[in-house]
């Protein structure tokens, strides 16, 4: 038996999703490309493969990533490439999208003869949260001024617009789109293909998918224009765990619980935006504050309610682990890595990756 900590990706939960990305690239023409800066794990591309259309990036290590363990389309995107890298970004995507009027021009001569495209900022998101707002004060993410843009419409082919967040509320999506196409839809119309980005949570369980899909088809045929989408967390949301044990409990004012985990090093975007991590089905009379083993004292994956008292040895689930996690971990406090499995559709349990010290000691000097 695999030793916790560890993730488990589950592949009939993960199908779930997929299955309706298949259906919105039936219904409305779009493709779909994984965002690897959410979920890069490449275990269970051999699923995913099959459902979308290949992967989008932010730097050159997931580019190459997405090209040799994904396939299909390979889209590229950097908020800036260097100048030593340039070439084998090249050289391992089918697109490239640049983030600034400058990169572009500076990469003209480079790029020459490949798909290229411009991110453009709309200047309007969803983001309630400064630190993931792409439409903040003084955003460096993307061009915004349709005249500088016109200026450079002959070097590209295509735009990349990003200002959704955890958006499940297609009523703003559309708003949002449609401002979109009073800014920049002359520009639009002479492009010959857009992406959308990620952000939209249209595999959720009440999201009307089928209104989505006839807005994406009806943009499409009113400009011209292939649509891509960049699901990241949609793609992957409540297909996974990390599993961890509890190694000993105390009460300080309140019930705790130490597993042998650590929301720092293996599920980091819920400390950086303040959030809970889940259990299922936290239910019952004790409340527990389950807590990491780093020595960060805010460590602490959340309270939660359990229908007995919690004790050492107990194995937890903690829940939608897959986004934003296996792509951040780390070995903050020599902590033991979480090791990744896979549970097959057949229910099979796979152990993909095990994580040692020497792993830990190579990631230093």
């Amino acid at each position: 038996m695999l030793q916790t900590p560890y993730y488990l990706i589950d592949k009939s939960k993960l199908l779930k999703n997929l299955e309706k990305i298949k259906l919105l690239r039936e219904l409305s023409g779009a493709r779909a490309l994984l965002a690897l800066k959410c979920f890069a794990t490449w275990g269970v591309f051999d699923l995913m493969r099959d459902y979308m259309d290949g992967t989008t990036s932010s730097s050159l290590y997931e580019v190459k990533l997405g090209y040799e363990k994904f396939g299909g389309e390979t889209h590229a995107y950097s908020v800036a490439y260097a100048d030593d890298e340039i070439a084998e970004v090249l050289a391992n995507c089918d697109k490239i999208i640049f983030n600034s009027i400058g990169q572009l021009e500076r990469f003209a001569g480079a790029s020459e003869g490949k798909v290229r495209g411009l991110r453009v900022n709309p200047r309007v998101s969803t983001s309630d949260f400064d630190l993931a707002d792409p439409a903040r004060p003084f955003s460096r993410l993307g061009e915004w001024d349709p005249e500088k843009i016109e200026a450079v419409m002959d070097k590209i082919s295509g735009f990349m617009f990003h200002n959704n967040c955890e958006n499940a509320d297609f009523g703003r999506f559309d708003e949002m789109l449609t401002l979109i196409e009073d800014r920049f839809g002359s520009l639009i119309a002479r492009a010959k293909w857009v992406s959308l980005g990620g952000g939209i949570h249209f595999t959720g369980d009440d999201y009307p998918l089928e209104q989505f899909a006839a807005r994406l088809k009806q943009f499409s045929e009113k400009y011209g224009v292939q649509v891509y989408l960049e699901p990241g967390e949609a793609a992957i949301t409540k297909s996974a765990t990390l599993e961890v044990t509890v190694l000993d409990t105390l009460y300080n004012g309140k019930n705790l619980a130490i597993v042998d985990s650590s929301i720092e090093a293996h599920m980091l975007d819920l400390l950086i935006y303040r959030q809970s991590a889940k259990m299922e089905p936290n239910e019952g009379e004790y409340e527990v504050m389950i807590c990491g083993k780093s020595c960060l004292a805010g460590d602490i994956f959340g309270t939660f309610r359990f229908p007995a008292p919690v004790k050492a040895g107990d194995r937890l689930s903690v829940q939608d682990a897959a986004g934003y996690t296996m792509v951040k971990k780390n070995w903050f406090n020599g902590v033991k890595m979480p090791a990744i499995a896979v549970r097959e559709l057949d229910g099979t349990v796979r152990t993909v990756r095990e994580f040692s010290y020497e792993d830990y000691k190579q990631s230093l000097s």
